[in-house]
């Protein structure tokens, strides 16, 4: 904590010339048309908030940057109206505009002017108390530096663009696939055998013998044809998934894997055909992996849920080693999950074991997600009985009391404290002001101590730190 502190606070060495530095830098832009020192000095400013950010835990607010620009088919490149020889020039426009049309870069410049003003304040909090400090510097800094609902509806966006692109190129190499194994296997053996069955039709009459052999090797052929067709079959859609789910389809994967594949499955409804689908070949492809590259005996498979989400992992006692970089299948199955915003992780050090984790976001039904934590039972009825009973001793027991004692009004009527020693009488009534205070202030302190504790258990991991603690 102390660290973080001290850190934040050197950063101010940097923060004061950087504000005289983009003062000029703006005035000189903006005035006399230097635009050209623009963009750097945005980077340094962007280069500090960064670092702010990465101590914070604060997520990066920026719109994506413009991709590099594309020649016209006649070699030129076009920016806004004007045909230009290089992508220099569009390049560096293209540049421009993403900088200066972005909030998030004059939020920048905001905090940069006030961050100085605002860690001279907190200066001596973040050392004596750095923990609550930093709690609220954070909420400082996250209301300047963090997302924006346009930049997160903006990453949404590309997230999403980028989701569609992997989707199609995976649908595109599954169909190939699948032309593939049909043109080199059945569509081949299908030929020879229509080859086969018109030489039978030549030698029926000449060589009834020589048929009747070739009339065997063409029902062997024919099936060949059929198991390489089903084959081919179960690598569309198997018909175990769809007629008993992924947990069964899984179950039959390991009983025809030749390593010892235990399978554990903890799924309370069946999920959508296309998640079903999509865990499927990928289980299968890290099954195959398994038997073929990593020399293991024993394979477990755990397919479980939390809550909405759906997570599988795939163990191996094997060598380990792997590497997606080196065609191991596992591009193929993060191209598969991207479609469902999918995540994989892996761990597979050198000697062993490997570890590959695959989790699916919200893809069971909405009854399956978080339930509400109710308060407890003791707590929701201290919350009433403060709420029903504290303006006894806060009004007539305390203000009216005190207004009436003031005044010197002699009839004391319900009011206990003018019943008690003229000593004990201002002590009593300002003990009753106290208590009704105290009262109103857990009837409000419980409930949201309550959801605070909620919120925080729900909190997403790309939460900043300072709102969890």
């Amino acid at each position: 904590m102390l660290r973080r502190s001290l850190w934040l606070l050197a950063l101010v060495v940097v923060e004061v010339p950087l504000v005289l530095l983009s003062a000029l830098v703006l005035l000189a832009s903006f005035t006399v048309g230097l635009v050209p020192f623009f963009p750097p000095c945005v980077a340094l400013v962007r280069r500090v908030t960064r670092r702010t950010r990465k101590l914070m835990g604060i997520a990066a607010p920026y719109h994506p940057q413009p991709p590099p620009p594309v020649p016209q088919a006649d070699g030129w490149y076009r920016s806004d109206r004007t045909l230009y020889k290089t992508p220099r020039i569009p390049a560096w426009n293209d540049r421009w505009k993403w900088l200066f049309g972005d909030p998030s870069t004059w939020r920048d410049f905001l905090w940069l002017l006030l961050d100085p003003v605002v860690k001279l304040v907190l200066a001596v909090p973040l050392l004596m108390l750095p923990g609550h400090a930093q709690r609220v510097y954070g909420y400082w800094a996250a209301w300047l530096l963090g997302p924006t609902a346009k930049s997160e509806l903006a990453g949404q966006v590309r997230k999403l663009s980028e989701s569609r692109t992997l989707t199609v190129d995976s649908q595109a190499a599954e169909m190939r696939r699948i032309e593939r194994d049909l043109h080199d296997g059945v569509q081949a053996r299908l030929v020879a055998l229509g080859m086969t069955l018109g030489a039978v039709e030549e030698l029926v009459r000449t060589d009834p013998a020589a048929a009747v052999a070739l009339l065997a090797k063409a029902r062997e052929a024919s099936a060949e044809t059929l198991v390489e067709l089903r084959g081919v079959v179960r690598g569309i859609h198997p018909p175990v998934l769809a007629e008993r789910g992924l947990g069964d389809a899984v179950k039959a994967l390991a009983l025809d894997s030749p390593l010892r594949t235990s399978v554990e499955v903890d799924l309370p409804v069946r999920l959508q055909t296309p998640v079903e689908t999509a865990l499927y070949f990928a289980i299968s492809e890290l099954l195959s992996n398994a038997a073929k590259h990593s020399g293991a005996d024993n394979v477990i498979v755990d397919i479980t849920h939390t809550e909405r989400d759906v997570t599988v992992m795939v163990w191996d006692d094997g060598e380990g080693g792997a590497d997606p970089s080196r065609g191991s299948g596992l591009d193929g199955i993060e191209r598969r999950l991207a479609a469902f915003d999918g995540v994989l992780a892996l761990s597979s050090p050198q000697g062993g074991p490997t570890t590959v984790a695959m989790s699916v976001p919200k893809v069971l039904p909405e009854e399956y997600g978080k339930k509400k934590n109710p308060m407890p039972k003791w707590q929701a009825a201290v919350v009433v009985f403060c709420w029903a009973l504290s303006w006894l001793p806060l009004f007539p027991q305390g203000l009216v009391a005190g207004v009436f004692k003031t005044i010197g009004f002699e009839h004391r009527s319900w009011f206990l404290a003018l019943y008690l020693p003229d000593f004990w009488q201002w002590p009593a009534i300002v003990g009753m002001v106290s208590l009704g205070m105290l009262m109103y202030g857990v009837a409000l302190y419980l409930p949201m101590r309550h959801s605070r504790e909620r919120w925080i258990a729900e909190a997403s991991p790309r939460r900043p730190w300072f709102s969890r603690c």
